[in-house]
């Protein structure tokens, strides 16, 4: 069964004769519990341009380093926040460069250095600071991942939840939003079913963009995945 719609009531004092709270005897006022109508409350997650840490994520055959920025999850019923990382950068493998050490002529090949640079196509907000979303009738939740659908300019983008070593980027989709938490996205989970069910009905869910200063085009990796060197628009 659903749960039940909130009411907002309120209490009120009528003088006006025409009222059926009215006692008729011209008193001072009766008190009165009238209903304004159903409130609904909004879940609201804003990814920053505050960057947080990083990650390390499968892409192709390779993990790599991958930086995460702070999101905030709050309601305007509780006002509690909790905060998590999230991945901005979507990533494509381009090409890999050695560069050969003088005794690489020696036969001495571990000494060369291999560098492997990745495209990042992320997304951004285009005209305003900050780009808004009503993501509410986009989820898809399972018993381990949450994801949230969104499109902006013309591209479909994900937020997802989940075990990061277990995500593929569906074919239709440009970019992704990857949230991290230190339990494979279930406390991120956790906390959003916990506020959809204490908010009784289904809250509203706006996701808000911050548009970074800077952005990276290109990653370049050295052969354990760490960051070499970051190439920004």
């Amino acid at each position: 069964m659903s749960p039940l719609p909130e009411l907002n009531l309120n209490l009120g004092i009528t003088n006006d004769p025409g009222s059926p709270f009215y006692d008729g005897n011209g008193g001072e006022g009766v008190v009165v519990r009238t209903d304004s109508g159903l409130r609904k409350y909004t879940i609201t997650l804003v990814i920053s341009d505050q960057e947080a840490g990083s990650i390390y994520l499968k892409i192709g055959e390779k993990e790599v380093e991958v930086p995460t920025y702070k999101m905030t999850v709050t309601d305007d019923k509780t006002g509690e926040t909790e905060a998590y990382q999230v991945t901005r950068d979507t990533l494509s493998f381009v090409t890999a460069k050695t560069k050969k050490s003088f005794l690489s002529f020696f036969g001495f090949k571990k000494f060369d250095k291999t560098t492997f640079l990745y495209e990042n196509i992320a997304f951004e907000p285009q005209l305003e600071s900050i780009e808004k979303f009503d993501i509410s009738k986009h989820r898809i939740f399972s018993v381990d991942t949450l994801t949230y659908e969104l499109e902006g300019s013309g591209q479909k983008i994900i937020l997802y939840a989940g075990d990061i070593n277990g995500f593929e980027k569906p074919k239709h989709i440009g970019q992704y939003f990857i949230v991290v938490d230190k339990d494979h996205g279930k406390s991120f989970i956790g906390d959003i079913l916990f506020r959809e069910k204490f908010l009784k009905l289904t809250p509203k869910v706006e996701l808000h963009v911050i548009k970074r200063k800077k952005v990276p085009k290109n990653f370049e990796y050295d052969d354990k995945g760490n960051i070499k060197k970051l190439i920004y628009l």
